[in-house]
């Protein structure tokens, strides 16, 4: 071997070497993404699933709330014809009546709006409609994190292929795939844009 040749083969293997230590750092940030994207996903999941779950669980109370609520307005109607619809009632017994009817309508009435405790059918409705919103919110994120972590997986797979085949053009190939699961993880985060076909 003559020593143009010697030269010549080590500058290649510095090239490789280079390529190689470039290919790692860029699966070493690939991987770290994946890391925060598969996290980002799981907390989707989870938030979608707890928020499904209050939903339900106030849209329960609420329907428990408008029985209830039915129950003594019928309650303080039946108080309503009786009294006022038969003339022998004694006036002690028409007065009994008529507290107790009012207390039927108060009942109504905080069984309508609770503000203080927040659990009056308005406030149950409006509290279970953003848990609605809260588990739509993270439905919609949850695709996007789902392809980056797939994209992700796939970059990483091609560029440890390119690095062991030493072919160029396959580490490209797999940077451009991870810089859109790169992409596509951010988006998941905030939600810049909607993709149709993702959702």
């Amino acid at each position: 071997m003559k020593a143009d040749e010697a030269t010549e083969f080590m500058d290649r293997d510095r090239e490789t070497d280079r390529f190689k230590q470039r290919c790692a750092i860029v699966i070493a940030l690939f991987a770290m993404l994946l890391a925060v994207t598969g996290l980002g996903g799981n907390n989707a999941t989870k938030e979608a699933l707890n928020a499904n779950i209050q939903a339900a669980n106030l849209y329960n109370f609420f329907q428990a709330k408008n029985v209830r609520q039915t129950t003594f307005a019928l309650a303080a109607d039946s108080f309503e014809l009786a009294f006022l619809n038969d003339p022998a009632l004694a006036e002690g017994a028409k007065a009994a009546l008529r507290t107790k009817l009012e207390q039927y309508r108060k009942t109504i009435a905080r069984y309508e709006s609770e503000p203080d405790t927040q659990e009056g059918k308005k406030e149950l409705i409006a509290r279970a409609k953003a848990e609605d919103a809260r588990r739509d919110h993270a439905l919609k994120q949850d695709p996007y994190f789902d392809y980056a972590e797939a994209l992700l997986q796939i970059a990483i797979v091609l560029i440890s292929v390119a690095i062991v085949a030493e072919i160029a053009w396959l580490a490209f190939v797999g940077g451009a795939m991870g810089i859109v699961g790169a992409l596509l993880m951010v988006n998941g985060f905030l939600l810049l844009v909607e993709v149709p076909f993702l959702a």
